[in-house]
């Protein structure tokens, strides 16, 4: 059971809390341990994709992390939060609404490489500890700028309170931070009142499964159709067929040499099975990350 399940998180529910319920299901369905985890956590009051590595998948789980994401979110405008999103208390509250050609006319400021600073209620550690703890224990959280890439952002709807937007952003970005940010140059305040995630990496919402229909699918045909194989977690990497010695080799960590493939990362298969991950130089072909299948 190598691959992946791609959930539609609901709402209230923390990604650990996702991993949960579908290590759950898994065992009711007979698969007593296991091995699980997610790539890219989702916050409480954020909905949508959730890729859940399982087996040898969870090796890409770091990978995941780095994909790029996507998101649609609305940003009620008038009310900053401590969170910068709907569970903080108000701190801070402004008449202005802007209007939808105010709202277009900043949208490449925030378009491209930019900086922000992650909210003080973010998972980053601060000498050791979770922001969100201190922020929560009453103590003042200063966490450094970051540089991250906003690959595409644009205005999907707007009512005079609130707009709602779409976003191809890089890893390491807060759509918390943005909506902030965005809000402070448009002269007012306001806070993220819906986060949905949409993409993740390879994975869109079309690949998502609600819980429900995952305990459904799982008690009518069985875990093993509703599993992802652990290749569509790398659809963006060209595959690079080898022999059954060459596949030994790579399952041992050895080097190969004289490959005649070009340099760059390859997903090593010995027909339809994945060996490893490589990483393929000049003169050599070296494992990256190997596969127990």
């Amino acid at each position: 059971m190598h691959g992946w399940i791609i959930l539609d998180k609901p709402l209230g529910l923390s990604s650990a809390q996702g991993v949960a319920a579908v290590k759950r299901l898994l065992r009711a369905a007979g698969h007593a341990r296991p091995k699980i985890g997610h790539g890219g956590t989702l916050d409480p009051l954020a909905t949508g994709v959730l890729p859940i590595a399982l087996g040898e998948a969870t090796k890409l789980a770091g990978r995941m992390l780095d994909a790029r994401k996507g998101y649609e979110f609305t940003v009620a405008w008038g009310a900053a939060t401590s969170t910068d999103d709907g569970e903080g208390e108000v701190v801070a509250t402004s008449d202005v609404r802007p209007d939808r050609a105010a709202i277009e006319a900043v949208l490449g400021r925030f378009t491209g490489p930019i900086r922000q600073t992650p909210p003080a209620y973010s998972a980053l550690k601060v000498d050791g500890k979770r922001a969100y703890a201190l922020a929560r224990a009453g103590e003042t959280v200063t966490l450094a700028e970051r540089a991250v890439t906003i690959e595409a952002l644009s205005l999907s709807a707007a009512t005079p309170d609130s707009a709602t937007f779409r976003a191809l952003v890089s890893k390491g970005t807060y759509i918390r931070s943005l909506a902030r940010d965005m809000a402070l140059a448009l002269g007012t305040v306001g806070h993220v009142s819906m986060l949905r995630r949409t993409r993740a990496g390879p994975f869109g919402l079309d690949a998502a499964i609600s819980l429900d229909n995952l305990a459904a699918l799982v008690q009518e045909r069985g875990p093993e159709q509703v599993i992802l194989p652990l290749m569509a977690g790398l659809d963006d990497i060209p595959a690079l067929s080898i022999d059954p010695d060459q596949a030994a080799a790579l399952r041992q960590g050895r080097k190969l040499t004289g490959h005649p493939a070009p340099p760059g990362t390859y997903l090593a298969c010995h027909g339809s099975v994945p060996v490893a991950l490589v990483e393929v130089g000049l003169d050599m072909v070296r494992v990256v990350r190997g596969f127990n299948i």
